[in-house]
C-alpha cells in the first residue's frame, strides 16, 4: 500500500485461501470496520495507535451460507447497479465475520411453491389451427359476397336481369367478318359516293338518289328526278353534309340526267360492264327510298334486256333494256347506282312494278328496274361533252307482233339510206332477233337497239316469206 498502512488482520498470517462458498463462517460479536487491523508504525518511529475497543453484547448467530457455487461479483438488479456490498460475503476468506456488513443471503426456493405464470394479454401470441383456418374460410365468404353482389349490379344495369342469355362466345363466322368482297364489304366501300338529289320546282320539292362519277363533281341521276326543276338543285353526301348543285343536262328518252356539285376531295365510284352480267348475278340496291338516306338492299339479276317503255301521260316516252332485279326499290331509289358483288355500278335503278290502282302509291314487290350502266356511261358522257345526249337508231319502224307462230315484228318502215335499208332490210320482212334476243312487242326493237351505242354492228335474224336469214346492221345516231 502506498499509504504505509497494512490492512491484514494483526500480526496474524493469513489462511490459505479458499474456494468460494467452502466453510462456515465463525460465529462472533459484529465489529465496527477496522477493528480487526492492526496498524503498522508510522514510518521513522512513533507511537502506536490502538483501535477502539468492540462493544459489549450478544453475539447473534450468522446464517450458514448455502451450498453452491458463489459469483465473484454483486449480480446488478433490474432497479440499477448491485451494491457494493456483494452478496457471496460470508464466503470471502478475507472478510471480519464480526465485521457489521449487510450480507444479502438469497432466500431458499421450496420445490412446489413456484408462482402460477402470468400471461400477458397484450402480448401477441401464436395462431392456432383454428384461426389458420377461420381465415380463409372468411376471406372466401367474403370474396363470393362481393363478386355475387358486383355480378348482379352489372346484370340489371344492362337488363338483363339476372339471367344469362345466349351460348359460350364461338368463333366469328366467316359470313359476319366483313371481309372486302363481303355485301357489308360493298357497301362500305359505295356508300360514300352515293348522294341524295334535291331539286326545287313549282309543286315544291322531289327526291331522288345519285352517284358520283367523276372526282370534278359530276354526279349521274335519273331524268325524271329532275324534270320540271326550276334548275336549283342540291345534293346531300353519306356524311349529312350539303352542297348545292347546277343541272348539265338530262336525255328524257334515256332517263339520264347529270348534275354537278363543286367540293373537293369527292370519291367516284367504279363502273361494271352490264354486258357481263349473267341472271342469278348479286346485286345491291343504294339510295334513299322514301327520304331513308344510305338505305341498302340486296338481291339478284332476275332477268336481262328486259324491254321497257314508262313515262307519265303528256311526257317523253322513255325506252331501255333493263336490268330486273328483286333488290328491293321503292320511291326515291331512282337514280341510284345497282352494284354488283365487287361493288362496281352496273345499272341505274329507274322503274319499278307494283300492283295499285291508279293514282295510289305504288311500293316495291321484287320487280325493279336499272338501266344498264354502258348505256347510262355513254349517254352521261355525251351530255358532258356536248350538253345533249345521241340517240341510236337502225332506220326502220315495226308496226306490231305477226300473230304467227315463231312470232317477230313485221317491218311497216324502212327509211331509205338508214342502217336497216343499207343491210338490205325491207318493208314486210319479219325482224325475229337481234343478237339473239327474240322480238315480240314494237317497245322490244326500240329499246333494245338503243342499248347499243352508235356504230355498234349487231345480228339482225330475219324471215321473208318462208325463209330465215341473217344480216349484220351497224347502228347509227339520230339526226336531232
Amino acid at each position: 500500500m502506498t499509504d504505509g498502512w497494512d490492512w491484514r488482520r494483526g500480526g496474524e498470517t493469513p489462511a490459505p485461501a479458499q474456494p468460494p462458498g467452502a466453510g462456515t463462517p465463525p460465529v462472533g460479536p459484529p465489529t465496527t470496520p477496522g477493528a480487526d487491523r492492526t496498524p503498522l508504525a508510522p514510518p521513522g518511529g512513533g507511537p502506536t495507535p490502538s483501535w477502539p475497543a468492540t462493544p459489549a453484547g450478544p453475539t447473534p448467530s450468522w446464517p450458514a451460507t448455502p451450498a453452491g457455487p458463489a459469483s465473484s461479483w454483486p449480480a446488478s438488479t433490474a432497479s440499477g447497479p448491485a451494491s457494493p456490498w456483494w452478496s457471496d460475503a460470508l464466503a470471502d476468506p478475507w472478510r471480519d465475520p464480526a465485521a457489521p456488513t449487510a450480507v444479502v443471503v438469497p432466500g431458499v426456493v421450496v420445490a412446489g411453491t413456484e408462482p402460477e405464470p402470468v400471461t400477458d394479454p397484450d402480448a401477441p401470441g401464436r395462431p392456432t389451427l383454428r384461426h389458420l383456418l377461420l381465415i380463409p374460410v372468411i376471406t372466401a365468404l367474403l370474396a363470393g359476397t362481393l363478386g355475387g353482389a358486383l355480378g348482379y349490379a352489372f346484370a340489371v344495369r344492362s337488363g338483363a336481369g339476372g339471367a344469362v342469355l345466349g351460348g359460350a362466345p364461338a368463333e366469328v363466322p366467316a359470313l359476319a367478318q366483313r371481309k372486302p368482297e363481303s355485301l357489308a364489304g360493298v357497301a362500305e366501300r359505295v356508300l360514300p359516293s352515293v348522294v341524295t338529289v334535291r331539286v326545287s320546282s313549282l309543286g315544291g320539292t322531289s327526291e331522288g338518289s345519285g352517284f358520283i362519277a367523276t372526282a370534278d363533281g359530276h354526279v349521274i341521276t335519273n331524268d325524271h328526278v329532275v324534270a320540271g326543276g326550276t334548275g336549283k338543285a342540291s345534293v346531300v353526301f353519306n356524311d349529312g353534309s350539303t352542297a348545292p348543285a347546277t343541272i348539265v343536262g338530262q336525255d328524257p328518252e334515256s332517263d339520264i340526267a347529270v348534275i354537278k356539285v363543286s367540293r373537293p376531295g369527292l370519291r367516284p365510284v367504279e363502273f361494271g360492264d352490264s354486258d357481263a352480267l349473267a341472271v342469278g348475278d348479286p346485286v345491291l340496291a343504294i339510295g334513299s327510298p322514301l327520304s331513308l338516306a344510305n338505305t341498302v338492299t340486296a338481291g339478284i339479276v332476275s332477268a336481262l334486256d328486259r324491254t321497257m317503255q314508262a313515262g307519265e301521260p303528256g311526257g317523253p316516252v322513255r325506252y331501255y333494256a333493263a336490268i330486273q332485279t328483286d333488290a328491293a326499290v321503292n320511291h326515291g331509289n331512282s337514280g341510284g347506282p345497282l352494284v354488283d358483288g365487287a361493288g362496281r355500278v352496273v345499272g341505274v335503278n329507274s322503274t319499278i312494278k307494283s300492283l295499285v290502282a291508279e293514282g295510289q302509291e305504288a311500293g316495291n314487290i321484287g320487280l325493279a328496274f336499272a338501266i344498264p350502266i354502258n348505256q347510262a356511261k355513254r349517254v352521261t358522257q355525251d351530255i358532258i361533252g356536248t350538253g345533249k345526249a345521241r340517240r341510236t337508231v337502225i332506220g326502220a319502224r315495226a308496226d306490231g307482233p305477226t300473230g304467227v307462230v315463231g312470232g317477230g315484228l313485221r317491218l311497216a318502215e324502212v327509211e331509205p339510206s338508214g342502217p336497216a335499208d343499207g343491210a338490205g332490210l325491207r318493208v314486210g320482212d319479219v325482224i325475229l332477233k337481234i343478237n339473239g334476243r327474240p322480238m315480240t312487242e314494237p317497245t322490244d326493237l326500240t329499246a333494245l337497239v338503243r342499248k347499243f351505242a352508235p356504230g355498234s354492228v349487231v345480228t339482225v335474224e330475219f324471215r321473208r316469206g318462208s325463209a330465215r336469214q341473217n344480216t349484220s346492221v351497224t347502228l347509227a345516231a339520230d339526226a336531232k
